[in-house]
């Protein structure tokens, strides 16, 4: 998925209200720019950190910045806009190339369960499967990537409602996505959230498959890297 404007460098100078960050561009000017990510962004949001932001001349859009990825040492990146994985991930699975996904159908936000939609339905091949997908942002520990960042009690559904579908026979799979160009294996952060720790457990043990992958990212383009080993907690 390639950035439909190229990304600008900017400074944080800080992060309010979640979805609004005030930013200090390279020519010095102090702008706003909308933060498309509702977790703490733990680690990811301090001031003085060098950030990405993506213009837009959108008349319709109040902010005209949004803010898209952190800049780490050593020329890594996280992203931090939580539309993107679903965006990369649709690019990938329409053009086939996400292992043990392939399906002639894919269909995004399709509704199931109780009030909910899946991010991907994929089907024409016989059983359908049901894909949820997760951003995964956070890591406290050298090259381990960890879900979530704060208590996500809607994570958990999805995960009550992936047990839900595989069990009248469907085919369910849970996708951690690592939005990081730093970590090599990821889990979660039972700590954080055990229940959703709990919940993946039940799920797992219920029938519910545990996918990982990582990105390649840069100012450019965010696109699907490969398979990432999983610690179940």
């Amino acid at each position: 998925m390639r950035f439909q404007t190229p990304l600008v460098p900017a400074v944080l100078i800080r992060r309010y209200k979640r979805f609004l960050a005030d930013c200090r561009l390279e020519d010095g000017r102090e702008i706003t720019a909308h933060c498309a990510n509702p977790g703490s962004m733990m680690g990811l949001a301090d001031p003085g950190m060098r950030i990405w932001l993506e213009p837009n001349d959108d008349p319709k859009k109040k902010l005209k910045f949004g803010w898209r990825l952190v800049e780490h040492g050593g020329g890594h990146f996280t992203g931090v806009d939580t539309s993107v994985p679903n965006r990369a991930l649709k690019d990938a699975l329409i053009a086939g190339k996400v292992p043990g996904l392939a399906a002639p159908t894919v269909r995004p936000e399709v509704k199931y369960g109780a009030n909910s939609r899946i991010d991907f339905l994929l089907s024409g091949d016989g059983t359908d499967t049901y894909v949820e997908v997760k951003s995964v942002t956070l890591s406290r520990q050298p090259g381990l990537a960890e879900f979530p960042d704060s208590v996500t009690a809607r994570g958990l559904k999805h995960l009550q409602e992936l047990s839900a579908i595989k069990a009248q026979g469907a085919r369910a799979v849970m996708l951690y996505l690592v939005q990081r160009t730093d970590c090599h294996h990821t889990g979660i952060a039972a700590d954080i959230d055990p229940a959703y720790a709990a919940g993946l457990t039940a799920a797992h043990a219920a029938g519910v498959e545990i996918m990982a992958f990582d990105c390649r990212i840069s100012p450019q383009e965010i696109t699907l890297g490969h398979p990432m080993p999983f610690e179940m907690p």
